[in-house]
């Protein structure tokens, strides 16, 4: 590769020093305004429009069985009853407990 001037070589990816493995560089075009509100938005939520993005395309680039894996695990705990009211169970505390500290 040749190195540009004053720089890594072109398709280099960089390297961070928070990572251990080289990083690569991603730059969007994306509209002041909503720059804006997501960094806003990740300000409240205590993390950073850069992990945001990072986290997401993980997401959409996530191998397709798991995917599907996490779905099905959604449809199983939205079809139970485990833990919703109304079912009649009581558990007692022993039960609950049953050996805990003995």
């Amino acid at each position: 590769m040749v190195p540009p001037v004053g720089g890594a070589p072109v398709g280099a990816a960089a390297r961070n020093p928070c990572y251990t493995d080289p990083v690569a560089n991603l730059t969007l075009v994306i509209d002041d305004d909503l720059l804006q509100r997501a960094r806003l938005r990740a300000l409240a939520q205590g993390t950073s429009v850069n992990a945001v993005v990072r986290e997401m395309l993980a997401a959409y680039a996530a191998d397709e069985r798991v995917l599907q894996g996490r779905r099905r695990l959604a449809e199983l705990a939205r079809a139970s009853t485990a833990g919703r009211s109304g079912s009649g169970r009581r558990w007692t505390r022993d039960e609950l407990y049953g050996d805990r500290g003995r």
